[in-house]
């Protein structure tokens, strides 16, 4: 339909698993149903989505809107999780935009051997996502400081300078090891490592400041082993809080070119 575009969320093989049911009753983004666009040994999972939201002009201001942006990521991931409980997926980037289902089924021919080898490549693996944060005390000045900042203001703030610039410098520290024990770790397991840049911000959840954001690739079957390591790597470890999520399908190696703009469609 003109009004609408065809939004890709992952690319997959079209198994039985896929094709007899399991996304009927799925709801992607805009509300939308999802459904399978084949060509050859792989398909895509696809939804219909307004024009007026997805078209390269709109999009450009949608994507600074916060709200509608984690509106539309969680709609996207959760088509994303269906998937990869049921097959190997290769997610694609958040609006991720065609013309129509044809200009899909189009890339998806002209990409088979790279989709399959990626496919091939996250059989049986899965991402886990570690955060390192660094916890730099900022508690209130304790009653006798209070006293001391009352009969001599001049010394107590440099006193107090002098100890935070020390906590923080400990607390960066112990981070850095917390960061190289958790690699040395993670690196045994995992067949592949990504590395993000550092949250901040809005994008900061939690306390402390975020010095190491990592994805590992993991092999499915020593998920568990993975966490075990990671977090006993840095248990003694104080001023330091690491946080493990996952399994999730892998977001972080699913590196494709960057599309064009959604009437033409992206390139292979």
């Amino acid at each position: 339909m003109d009004g609408e575009l065809s939004y890709a969320y992952a690319v997959v093989r079209p198994t039985a698993a896929l094709t007899e049911g399991p996304l009927t009753g799925v709801t992607g983004v805009a509300s939308g149903a999802v459904r399978l666009v084949v060509a050859g040994t792989v398909a895509a999972a696809v939804g219909s989505v307004p024009r007026d939201d997805f078209s390269e002009a709109a999009l450009k201001v949608h994507l600074e809107d916060l709200d509608w942006l984690e509106r539309v990521a969680r709609a996207h991931h959760g088509v994303v999780e269906f998937l990869a409980s049921h097959t190997t997926v290769l997610p694609l980037r958040l609006a991720t935009v065609y013309v129509d289902d044809d200009r899909v089924r189009d890339v998806l021919r002209r990409g088979e051997e790279t989709f399959t080898r990626m496919l091939n490549r996250f059989a049986d693996h899965v991402e886990w996502g570690v955060k390192v944060y660094a916890e730099i005390p900022r508690g209130p000045a304790a009653p006798e400081e209070a006293d001391a900042a009352a009969s001599d203001p001049g010394r107590t703030y440099l006193r107090r300078r002098r100890q935070q610039r020390e906590d923080r410098g400990a607390a960066w520290s112990a981070a850095a090891e917390a960061v190289r024990r958790v690699e040395a770790e993670a690196g045994r397991l995992a067949v592949e490592w990504a590395r993000h840049r550092p949250q901040q911000g809005q994008l900061a959840v939690g306390t402390g400041e975020n010095v190491a954001n990592d994805s590992y690739l993991v092999p499915g079957s020593r998920s568990e082993e993975f966490r075990e390591r990671v977090r006993d790597s840095t248990r003694e470890l104080s001023g330091v809080r690491v946080e493990i999520t996952g399994p999730w399908a892998p977001y972080s190696f699913a590196v494709l070119p960057e599309p064009e703009a959604p009437e033409e469609g992206p390139r292979p």
